[in-house]
């Protein structure tokens, strides 16, 4: 699947707030979603002194549109990540969900899109369940 002008539009939202949130050593990751009503939320990461307690952004987002009157189906989702202040090319650039958010993007919508980056670094399309082929499932 290749990048629409609505996933750009998306990928720049999430740039935009990490641009704006970023701190560093605290949030260091922002996440944007869009919800199959086409409303965008956004999310950062929130670091901790205590690694476990850490909250990726792309759960932040999830519950921030959660949070919005319910509106939590997700179209599609990305998350960037802001360059460490030592690093020379100051590239914000798409980051792949960990595992854990792969599951919970899953839980919320298993058709969600996400952006990912390709080999060489540039977003691209894929499908969840493309992300996550043996889902957990409580049975």
């Amino acid at each position: 699947m290749s990048l629409t002008s609505a996933d750009r539009k998306l990928l720049a939202c999430a740039i935009a707030t990490i641009e704006r949130r970023y701190r560093p050593e605290w949030h260091h990751v922002g996440a944007a979603l869009r919800t199959r009503a086409g409303r965008i939320f956004t999310g950062v990461h929130l670091e901790a002194h205590v690694g476990r307690a850490a909250v990726c952004a792309e759960a932040v987002a999830i519950g921030t549109a959660a949070t919005a009157e319910g509106d939590f189906g997700i179209e599609t989702i990305v998350a960037v990540r802001h360059p460490d202040p030592g690093d020379p090319d100051r590239t914000i650039r798409v980051a792949a969900p960990c595992g854990i958010c792969r599951e919970l993007i899953s839980d919320y919508d298993g058709e969600a899109r996400v952006l990912i980056p390709d080999a060489g670094g540039r977003p691209i399309v894929r499908r969840i369940s493309e992300l996550l082929p043996a889902k957990f499932r409580r049975t």
